[in-house]
């Protein structure tokens, strides 16, 4: 759980980062890769992270600059991660000015349950650390590179003078 606002602003603002590389990636092509056919596709993923920083938030009462949650996905992939820059710089910027460590023990009704502001925040990047995963196979199968999150992708591996693990 988050306990400062500190430790937020930390795990954020590397968590944030993590998943701007992979918006940034992203093409206007790709954003129509889906699983299956009955399944999100990569598009509705990240458009989907974009919009949740908003949607959760805005629960605690924060006010938060992003897409309304049920707002089309665009066609445009610089438009999903320019959107993401600014709905996550919005939140880490709210919760710094707004909150205080003290505010962190609040509790606020989240879908059906109680949850602490400094576990909603923790759910938040968890969240996106989930999301991040599925985008990650959803990237590889349209043939984008992927970027190296918590270790090296196998394209990476060679910067770090390895080989790559066997297939």
């Amino acid at each position: 759980m988050i306990r400062k606002i500190a430790d937020f602003a930390h795990r954020w603002s590397q968590e944030s980062e993590n998943t701007q590389k992979l918006l940034n990636t992203l093409t206007d092509a790709s954003l129509a890769q889906p699983v299956t056919g009955d399944h999100r596709t990569l598009g509705r993923i990240a458009w989907h992270l974009t919009g949740t920083i908003k949607e959760m938030m805005e629960k605690t009462g924060l006010h938060i600059e992003g897409p309304d949650e049920n707002a089309p996905v665009p066609a445009s992939a610089k438009v999903i991660a320019d959107t993401y820059a600014r709905s996550a710089k919005s939140l880490l910027d709210a919760v710094q000015k707004e909150w205080t460590d003290a505010t962190l023990e609040k509790t606020d009704e989240m879908y059906g349950e109680k949850w602490s502001r400094g576990e909603t925040l923790m759910i938040l990047v968890l969240h996106q650390t989930h999301h991040r995963g599925q985008m990650n196979v959803l990237m590889r199968q349209a043939g984008l590179p992927v970027a190296g999150v918590y270790g090296p992708a196998r394209e990476e591996w060679a910067q770090w003078q390895m080989q790559p693990p066997a297939v």
